[in-house]
């Protein structure tokens, strides 16, 4: 007997016909609504009577809801590895974690050939599909990082990879002969023969050939999940031969091959919907239940299956692997996983976790929490992964990452009351409540993730208008260090209340944000362009011409040193639709400069801040300072100019606040800031960091506390910018309240204390 353990799976081989593309639509939808799992397409490029099989799953993916999709098989020679890796992760992720790679060395030689394709001899077919399998790795990585390879088949001279699939995309060889079948052991996620070609005793025998190749390799031979393509097949009254009869005979004759054979997929060749019907309704229910009870009668067969010898081999001192809460096991991604490079950077900083936990709940927060309580390694939270300040990620430690946490929920519209997760990034959240007119204020840069900007402060385009997005908070649900699950709003933990609001990141992770939105359609954008030569006077008038303006107005000034002049853009937005109304507003900016270009627009909000959704790439470090002000000042004026005349910072930028920012009094939350009017941030590469320190150092009696969000130093004097006196007492005493052992320490750490005079 012989059962690797995999669930079952049924599915259809179907032909992409172009003579009635219609037809070869629909049949995926019959397959879909009788319960298949998956729908194949042959794949011969050469064929002017067949549809592009990538163009077809493509389109079938988008008409259908559930069903997964797979070529049977891939033509690998009419398809480069770096180009099919990037249409696989396409149709991945344009589907929901739908694709699978179905992939062939190629057969038919000359028709290859008469397309163009390479000419290569059989050995050669096979090098470059073992070649193919860690081109796409590599690219599905997502990392961002520069990939190469250098082959006997292909070279690759170095391509960003990316971007990554939704989920592991396995890849299934059809193989028959030894070479083929001990690539697949070595290397692939399932070997994919066709029934009439390789029977018993082939089976036996190339089973036996992948198991010693994957162990070989390292591999334990159940990694390989076995499907099978059973050729034409038929429903009839009486047996007629293999798969020819009634349904009792299928389940009897399937049972076996799952059983003795290890096959867990069958792939049936039909266009019968009532067949389809038939197999997804009827026989698969009984083959499942037949499986599921000869191996509840053998557990000893099937112990877990763990992670293979080289991937164990990776991983971090310090964690206890084997105690992962199993909620959180199947999602969790250590450093042998091929998945890794999606999930060990952040947007700009670079990092080696030992396990990134991906909860999909607030329980299975509590989980982790707890679980690395237990570890002696450091904990990050993680909502986006754009974290400038390189806080969501670490070195060997825990990541906790709440991305599949993102549901955003309009709760009550006449209230403006929407519910969204951490997870969720800001302009997924912007799109989804445009359609209602509403709008939160939150940052610049769509792919900022909920939680970050929730927990912290939020200085974003609507902030003179609007708040920080802090100030639209009216309720949250939190997972504490001891793991309880907590609501907390101005009646329900008012303390703790207060608290995340600016300080979040230091009292546990929020699994769920209430906020009141603000009523918003469009809005108008102007971008204008100055020459700043004299970026001392630039900033200055800047400054004094958006305090003067209305509170409409909130803008951005960016600085750069340029390759011959220094350059600075601002970006204005008027919060509202009144096209006369902001012109009056938005013209006079244009004097703080010499003006080298500007344009207007009037825009959805959503388009100010448009997400990707893609993983975060990292690649290295960035050192960022940041302060604010009540106004910017000569001696400001003048660290700018020097800033840019030295190349210190390759961006500065001012974002203004004030207006609706400086309506609430410093202690109504934990972020204090209720009198500046700017924020300025600078960032450094390691090669300039002193000179830009040295200046920081100079500047930072002119400044008047500071947005940690945008700095990078790990002084703890930053953190008595960062919070007053009066306030930072009153977080330490919490902090002794509600994380009394410092688990969340990763931020700025706010040490638990009731000694007020710490601060």
């Amino acid at each position: 007997m012989t059962d690797y353990g995999h669930e079952l799976q049924f599915g259809v081989f179907a032909m992409p016909s172009a003579q009635d593309p219609d037809q070869v639509v629909a049949l995926a939808q019959a397959a879909e609504a009788a319960g298949l799992d998956l729908v194949t397409y042959q794949d011969h490029p050469y064929n002017p009577g067949f549809l592009d099989v990538y163009a077809l799953m493509s389109f079938v993916a988008a008409r259908t809801e559930r069903i997964r999709l797979a070529a049977n098989v891939t033509n690998l020679p009419l398809r480069p590895p770096a180009v099919l890796a990037k249409m696989g992760a396409s149709i991945d992720l344009l589907s929901g974690g739908r694709f699978e790679m179905g992939l062939g060395a190629g057969g038919f030689g000359d028709a290859i050939k008469s397309m163009g394709g390479p000419d290569r001899t059989t050995g050669e077919r096979v090098t470059a599909l073992g070649e193919a399998i860690d081109i796409m790795r590599g690219i599905w990585t997502g990392s961002g990082q520069m990939f190469k390879h250098k082959g006997k088949q292909y070279d690759i001279p170095g391509v960003r990879a990316g971007p990554a699939p939704t989920h592991d995309i396995g890849i299934w060889l059809g193989a028959y002969k030894p070479r083929m079948l001990a690539l697949t052991g070595a290397k692939a996620d399932g070997w994919l023969p066709s029934y009439d070609y390789i029977k018993e005793p082939g089976i036996t025998e190339s089973n036996r050939l992948i198991d010693e190749a994957a162990r070989a390799a390292g591999r334990d031979p159940r990694e390989i999940r076995r499907l099978l393509n059973l050729g034409r097949v038929s429903l009839a009254a009486t047996n007629g031969g293999f798969l020819n009869g009634p349904a009792s005979q299928w389940v009897e004759e399937l049972t076996a091959l799952a059983l003795e054979h290890g096959f867990s997929t069958f792939i049936v060749a039909s266009e019968d919907p009532d067949l389809f019907k038939t197999l997804g309704q009827e026989i698969a229910p009984a083959v499942r239940a037949a499986v599921a009870k000869a191996r509840a009668a053998n557990p000893a067969l099937l112990a877990p299956l763990g992670r293979r010898a080289a991937a164990r081999a990776q991983r971090a001192p310090g964690i206890d692997y084997d105690a992962v809460p199993a909620t959180l096991a199947k999602d969790a991604i250590e450093p042998g996983d091929r998945l890794y490079g999606s999930v060990r950077h952040t947007y700009l900083w670079s990092g080696s976790p030992g396990i990134v936990l991906r909860p999909g709940s607030a329980e299975e927060v509590a989980e982790a929490v707890l679980f690395t309580r237990r570890q002696n390694v450091p904990l990050a939270i993680r909502s986006g992964g754009h974290g400038i300040s390189g806080r969501s990620t670490n070195d060997g430690g825990v990541v906790i990452d709440l991305r599949k946490l993102d549901t955003i929920t309009v709760l009550d519209r006449a209230r403006r009351r929407v519910r969204i997760g951490p997870g969720a990034r800001w302009g997924q959240v912007a799109e989804a409540l445009a359609p209602h007119g509403l709008a939160i204020s939150s940052g610049d840069y769509g792919d900022v993730g909920v939680g970050g900007l929730g927990t912290s402060g939020g200085l974003g385009f609507l902030a003179r208008k609007h708040g920080l997005t802090i100030d639209h908070l009216v309720a949250a649900e939190i997972v504490l260090a001891d793991g309880r699950i907590v609501r907390t709003d101005a009646e329900h933990e008012p303390d703790l209340f207060w608290a995340i609001r600016g300080a979040g990141a230091n009292f546990g992770v929020v699994t769920a944000f209430e906020f009141e939105a603000a009523e918003l359609g469009n809005v108008i954008r102007a971008i204008q362009v100055f020459d700043a030569s004299d970026a001392g006077a630039l900033v200055q008038n800047w400054g004094r011409l958006v305090e003067a303006a209305p509170r409409e107005i909130t803008s951005f000034l960016y600085l750069f040193p340029g390759q011959r002049n220094p350059m600075a853009q601002a970006v204005s937005v008027y919060a509202g639709d009144d096209v006369d109304a902001a012109a009056e507003a938005l013209t006079p900016l244009g004097s703080a400069g010499p003006l080298v270009q500007q344009q207007a627009h009037i825009a959805p909000y959503p388009a100010l801040i448009p997400w990707q959704g893609g993983p975060q790439g990292g690649g290295g470090s960035l050192s960022g300072r940041s302060g604010l002000v009540d106004h910017i000042t000569p001696e400001i004026g003048a660290a700018v100019a020097e800033v840019l005349s030295s190349r210190a910072s390759s961006m500065l930028q001012f974002r203004a606040v004030g207006g609706a920012v400086n309506d609430l009094s410093a202690d109504a939350t934990a972020y204090a800031h209720r009198t500046q009017n700017f924020s300025f941030n600078a960032a450094a590469t390691p090669d300039t960091e002193m000179r830009l320190n040295a200046i920081w150092a100079r500047l930072r009696p002119h400044l008047n506390g500071m947005y940690f969000n945008f700095e990078t130093h790990p002084d703890p004097d930053r953190l008595r910018e960062a919070f007053p006196a009066a306030t930072l007492a009153r977080l330490r005493s919490l902090k002794r309240r509600y994380d009394e052992h410092n688990v969340f320490s990763s931020n700025f750490n706010i040490v638990p204390t009731d000694d007020a005079k710490v601060a």
